[in-house]
């Protein structure tokens, strides 16, 4: 397999529904929750499996999960479990069943614990550099003079920056604490 092919990776070949993943989705980033526990979802199933696999049933996981939403599929009883061994759009295995309705429950402690405020630190980060580079734009054009402003504002976006970038490395080692414990 060549490594670039036609101004994409080689690994996702020529079927149309794995280029078409590559081109929209694969290495863009994600903060919408919802489609943050559709990837969790998706990649939990994948554990033994190709990516393509998962991707060709991924309108199953969609009917089978409730389009996603965490708090329906939290609330997922053992009848539902049973229902869905049974249900040809997804990988029929108990454990991967009850690990999606377990990662619904645990997705939704994280994201009352930290989600709002990993959320407003992103907005806030991101707003801190749009700022600097309007300062940046300003200085470079001439339109204004002062330097120690410009720099004191660079180090704050800097600053609010690595701070987003720590709460974030934060939270998904809580993640992993909170799984690890599951049996």
């Amino acid at each position: 397999m060549q490594d670039f092919i036609n101004g994409r990776c080689g690994w996702c070949g020529t079927d149309e529904l794995y280029v078409k993943y590559h081109d929209e989705e694969w290495g863009k980033p994600v903060t919408d929750d919802k489609t943050l526990f559709e990837f969790l979802v998706l990649e939990s199933a994948q554990a033994g499996l190709s990516w393509i696999t998962i991707l060709k049933k991924r309108e199953g996981y969609r009917k089978a999960f409730c389009n996603f939403d965490a708090a329906q599929v939290a609330q997922m009883t053992d009848e539902d479990v049973e229902r869905l061994m049974h249900f040809d759009g997804i990988v029929k295995n108990r454990l991967k069943i009850k690990s999606t309705i377990t990662n619904a429950k645990q997705f939704l402690v994280i994201q009352k614990e930290f989600g709002s405020f990993l959320k407003e630190a992103i907005r806030e980060a991101d707003q801190a550099l749009q700022e600097t580079s309007e300062m940046d734009r300003k200085l470079a054009l001439g339109e204004i003079d002062d330097l120690h402003s410009a720099m004191i504002q660079a180090e704050q976006s800097a600053a609010a920056v690595e701070f987003t970038t720590q709460l974030t490395s934060k939270a998904v080692s809580a993640y992993n604490q909170i799984m690890g414990m599951q049996v």
